[in-house]
Protein backbone atom coordinates (compact mmCIF):
# COMPACT_ATOMS: atom_id res chain seq x y z
CA UNK A 1 0.00 0.00 0.00
CA UNK A 2 2.69 2.53 1.03
CA UNK A 3 4.61 2.15 -2.55
CA UNK A 4 1.21 2.46 -4.25
CA UNK A 5 0.60 5.98 -2.60
CA UNK A 6 3.92 6.58 -3.58
CA UNK A 7 3.58 6.25 -7.47
CA UNK A 8 -0.25 7.58 -7.47
CA UNK A 9 1.12 10.78 -6.00
CA UNK A 10 4.28 11.28 -8.25
CA UNK A 11 2.04 10.58 -10.85
CA UNK A 12 -0.61 12.64 -9.87
CA UNK A 13 1.77 15.42 -9.57
CA UNK A 14 3.45 14.94 -12.87
CA UNK A 15 0.39 15.01 -14.85
CA UNK A 16 -1.00 17.96 -13.14
CA UNK A 17 2.62 19.65 -13.64
CA UNK A 18 2.81 19.10 -17.35
CA UNK A 19 -1.39 19.11 -18.23
CA UNK A 20 -1.78 22.82 -16.45
CA UNK A 21 1.70 24.56 -16.86
CA UNK A 22 3.71 22.72 -19.56
CA UNK A 23 0.94 21.96 -22.32
CA UNK A 24 0.47 24.83 -24.55
CA UNK A 25 -3.14 26.15 -24.79
CA UNK A 26 -5.40 24.58 -27.31
CA UNK A 27 -6.34 27.09 -30.52
CA UNK A 28 -9.50 26.68 -30.37
CA UNK A 29 -10.52 25.91 -26.41
CA UNK A 30 -7.80 28.03 -24.61
CA UNK A 31 -7.17 27.01 -21.17
CA UNK A 32 -10.64 25.60 -20.84
CA UNK A 33 -9.77 22.47 -22.41
CA UNK A 34 -7.39 21.44 -19.19
CA UNK A 35 -10.30 19.92 -18.09
CA UNK A 36 -9.79 16.75 -20.20
CA UNK A 37 -7.31 15.87 -17.15
CA UNK A 38 -9.44 14.80 -15.26
CA UNK A 39 -12.37 14.16 -17.54
CA UNK A 40 -11.05 12.12 -19.73
CA UNK A 41 -9.36 9.48 -17.15
CA UNK A 42 -12.22 9.82 -15.11
CA UNK A 43 -14.09 8.61 -18.17
CA UNK A 44 -12.06 5.90 -19.28
CA UNK A 45 -12.09 4.36 -15.00
CA UNK A 46 -15.55 4.83 -14.97
CA UNK A 47 -15.56 1.81 -18.45
CA UNK A 48 -12.45 0.11 -16.91
CA UNK A 49 -13.56 -0.25 -13.57
CA UNK A 50 -16.99 -1.62 -14.35
CA UNK A 51 -15.35 -4.56 -16.56
CA UNK A 52 -13.38 -5.37 -14.14
CA UNK A 53 -16.46 -5.17 -11.67
CA UNK A 54 -18.08 -7.78 -14.05
CA UNK A 55 -15.21 -10.20 -14.51
CA UNK A 56 -14.73 -10.85 -11.01
CA UNK A 57 -18.64 -11.03 -9.91
CA UNK A 58 -18.28 -13.50 -13.06
CA UNK A 59 -15.53 -15.20 -11.44
CA UNK A 60 -17.45 -15.35 -8.10
CA UNK A 61 -20.94 -16.33 -9.45
CA UNK A 62 -19.27 -19.32 -11.03
CA UNK A 63 -15.95 -20.46 -8.89
CA UNK A 64 -17.64 -19.17 -5.37
CA UNK A 65 -14.25 -17.50 -4.84
CA UNK A 66 -15.34 -15.29 -2.35
CA UNK A 67 -11.94 -12.63 -2.91
CA UNK A 68 -13.35 -11.73 -6.55
CA UNK A 69 -17.02 -11.09 -4.84
CA UNK A 70 -15.38 -8.64 -2.68
CA UNK A 71 -13.64 -7.30 -5.56
CA UNK A 72 -16.46 -6.67 -7.17
CA UNK A 73 -18.07 -5.17 -5.13
CA UNK A 74 -15.35 -2.65 -3.62
CA UNK A 75 -15.02 -1.65 -7.19
CA UNK A 76 -18.69 -0.19 -8.00
CA UNK A 77 -18.23 2.81 -5.10
CA UNK A 78 -15.13 3.51 -6.69
CA UNK A 79 -16.54 3.09 -10.05
CA UNK A 80 -19.38 5.35 -9.28
CA UNK A 81 -17.44 7.96 -8.30
CA UNK A 82 -15.48 8.04 -11.40
CA UNK A 83 -18.70 8.31 -13.53
CA UNK A 84 -19.97 11.16 -11.54
CA UNK A 85 -16.91 13.02 -11.86
CA UNK A 86 -16.70 11.92 -15.82
CA UNK A 87 -20.63 13.37 -15.56
CA UNK A 88 -19.65 16.65 -13.51
CA UNK A 89 -16.38 18.07 -15.41
CA UNK A 90 -18.13 17.10 -18.80
CA UNK A 91 -21.22 19.09 -18.02
CA UNK A 92 -18.86 22.10 -16.69
CA UNK A 93 -16.66 21.67 -20.21
CA UNK A 94 -19.90 21.52 -21.74
CA UNK A 95 -21.26 25.02 -20.88
CA UNK A 96 -18.77 27.29 -22.19
CA UNK A 97 -18.25 25.59 -25.56
CA UNK A 98 -21.91 23.89 -26.06
CA UNK A 99 -23.76 26.57 -24.48
CA UNK A 100 -25.75 24.16 -22.15
CA UNK A 101 -24.56 21.52 -18.97
CA UNK A 102 -26.38 18.46 -20.35
CA UNK A 103 -27.80 17.27 -23.50
CA UNK A 104 -29.66 14.04 -24.65
CA UNK A 105 -26.51 12.45 -26.32
CA UNK A 106 -26.17 9.58 -27.22
CA UNK A 107 -22.39 9.58 -25.20
CA UNK A 108 -23.92 11.38 -21.92
CA UNK A 109 -26.64 9.32 -21.96
CA UNK A 110 -24.94 5.69 -22.09
CA UNK A 111 -22.89 7.42 -19.08
CA UNK A 112 -25.29 8.52 -17.17
CA UNK A 113 -27.19 4.49 -17.19
CA UNK A 114 -23.56 3.51 -16.20
CA UNK A 115 -23.87 5.79 -13.54
CA UNK A 116 -27.10 4.36 -12.41
CA UNK A 117 -25.67 0.95 -12.88
CA UNK A 118 -22.97 1.49 -10.44
CA UNK A 119 -25.82 2.55 -7.45
CA UNK A 120 -28.07 -0.40 -8.89
CA UNK A 121 -25.14 -2.60 -7.52
CA UNK A 122 -24.56 -0.41 -4.38
CA UNK A 123 -28.10 -0.40 -3.41
CA UNK A 124 -28.99 -4.27 -4.39
CA UNK A 125 -25.69 -5.29 -2.33
CA UNK A 126 -26.93 -3.71 0.69
CA UNK A 127 -30.51 -4.60 0.71
CA UNK A 128 -28.87 -8.49 0.93
CA UNK A 129 -28.16 -9.09 4.30
CA UNK A 130 -26.69 -12.95 2.86
CA UNK A 131 -23.83 -11.19 1.12
CA UNK A 132 -22.62 -14.68 -0.84
CA UNK A 133 -26.64 -14.06 -1.74
CA UNK A 134 -26.21 -10.62 -2.25
CA UNK A 135 -22.99 -11.19 -4.16
CA UNK A 136 -24.38 -13.28 -6.85
CA UNK A 137 -26.97 -10.98 -7.65
CA UNK A 138 -24.63 -8.11 -7.97
CA UNK A 139 -22.96 -10.25 -10.20
CA UNK A 140 -25.93 -11.30 -12.51
CA UNK A 141 -26.60 -7.12 -12.61
CA UNK A 142 -22.73 -6.22 -13.32
CA UNK A 143 -22.89 -8.92 -15.83
CA UNK A 144 -26.26 -7.49 -18.02
CA UNK A 145 -24.92 -4.45 -17.44
CA UNK A 146 -21.71 -4.60 -19.51
CA UNK A 147 -23.87 -4.35 -22.73
CA UNK A 148 -23.75 -0.79 -21.84
CA UNK A 149 -19.79 -0.32 -21.98
CA UNK A 150 -19.34 -0.40 -26.10
CA UNK A 151 -22.61 1.36 -26.28
CA UNK A 152 -20.65 4.04 -24.90
CA UNK A 153 -17.03 3.42 -26.05
CA UNK A 154 -18.70 3.35 -30.13
CA UNK A 155 -21.50 5.94 -29.40
CA UNK A 156 -19.57 8.92 -30.97
CA UNK A 157 -19.18 6.25 -34.05
CA UNK A 158 -22.46 4.83 -34.05
CA UNK A 159 -24.65 8.09 -33.40
CA UNK A 160 -24.36 11.74 -34.63
CA UNK A 161 -23.89 13.09 -31.49
CA UNK A 162 -22.40 16.29 -30.45
CA UNK A 163 -19.57 14.60 -27.91
CA UNK A 164 -15.91 15.00 -29.94
CA UNK A 165 -14.88 11.57 -31.24
CA UNK A 166 -12.27 9.71 -30.31
CA UNK A 167 -8.65 11.34 -29.98
CA UNK A 168 -6.23 9.44 -28.45
CA UNK A 169 -7.72 5.86 -29.42
CA UNK A 170 -7.29 6.35 -32.68
CA UNK A 171 -5.82 3.74 -34.31
CA UNK A 172 -3.47 5.59 -37.34
CA UNK A 173 -2.48 8.49 -35.01
CA UNK A 174 -3.64 10.11 -32.02
CA UNK A 175 -5.18 13.86 -33.06
CA UNK A 176 -3.72 15.30 -29.79
CA UNK A 177 -0.11 16.60 -30.03
CA UNK A 178 2.19 15.14 -27.88
CA UNK A 179 2.68 17.80 -25.16
CA UNK A 180 -0.96 17.08 -24.44
CA UNK A 181 -0.90 13.67 -24.76
CA UNK A 182 1.48 12.52 -22.45
CA UNK A 183 0.31 14.41 -19.46
CA UNK A 184 -3.42 12.65 -20.01
CA UNK A 185 -1.72 9.07 -20.03
CA UNK A 186 0.22 10.32 -16.48
CA UNK A 187 -3.38 11.07 -15.20
CA UNK A 188 -5.11 8.10 -16.78
CA UNK A 189 -2.18 5.80 -14.81
CA UNK A 190 -2.39 7.99 -11.68
CA UNK A 191 -5.92 7.49 -11.44
CA UNK A 192 -5.58 3.62 -12.22
CA UNK A 193 -3.07 3.49 -9.01
CA UNK A 194 -5.70 5.48 -6.59
CA UNK A 195 -8.57 2.68 -8.10
CA UNK A 196 -6.45 0.49 -6.45
CA UNK A 197 -5.52 1.87 -3.59
CA UNK A 198 -9.62 2.50 -2.98
CA UNK A 199 -10.49 -1.03 -3.85
CA UNK A 200 -8.38 -2.69 -1.80
CA UNK A 201 -9.05 -0.81 1.27
CA UNK A 202 -12.77 -1.53 1.13
CA UNK A 203 -11.74 -5.23 -0.03
CA UNK A 204 -10.11 -5.32 3.22
CA UNK A 205 -12.60 -3.92 5.01
CA UNK A 206 -15.44 -6.09 3.72
CA UNK A 207 -13.21 -8.99 4.15
CA UNK A 208 -13.42 -8.39 7.82
CA UNK A 209 -16.74 -7.93 8.39
CA UNK A 210 -17.69 -11.08 6.26
CA UNK A 211 -15.01 -12.97 8.66
CA UNK A 212 -15.59 -11.25 11.75
CA UNK A 213 -16.37 -14.55 13.69
CA UNK A 214 -13.99 -16.68 11.65
CA UNK A 215 -10.76 -17.87 14.35
CA UNK A 216 -8.01 -16.22 12.35
CA UNK A 217 -9.55 -12.38 12.84
CA UNK A 218 -9.85 -13.14 16.08
CA UNK A 219 -6.54 -13.91 16.80
CA UNK A 220 -5.39 -11.28 14.59
CA UNK A 221 -6.94 -8.74 16.68
CA UNK A 222 -5.69 -10.51 19.85
CA UNK A 223 -2.55 -10.10 18.78
CA UNK A 224 -0.34 -7.65 20.33
CA UNK A 225 0.78 -4.53 19.04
Amino acid sequence: MPWLVVIFLLLTAAGLYGGLYLAPADYQQGDSYRIIYIHVPSAWMSLFIYVVMAIAGAIGLIWRIKLAEIVAISSAPVGASFTFIALVTGSLWGKPMWGTWWVWDARLTSELILLFLYLGVIGLYGAIDDKRTASRAVAILALVGVVNIPIIHYSVEWWNTLHQGPTVTKMDKPSIHVSMLIPLLLMAASFKFYYLIAMLQRARTELLLRERNAQWVKNMISEPK
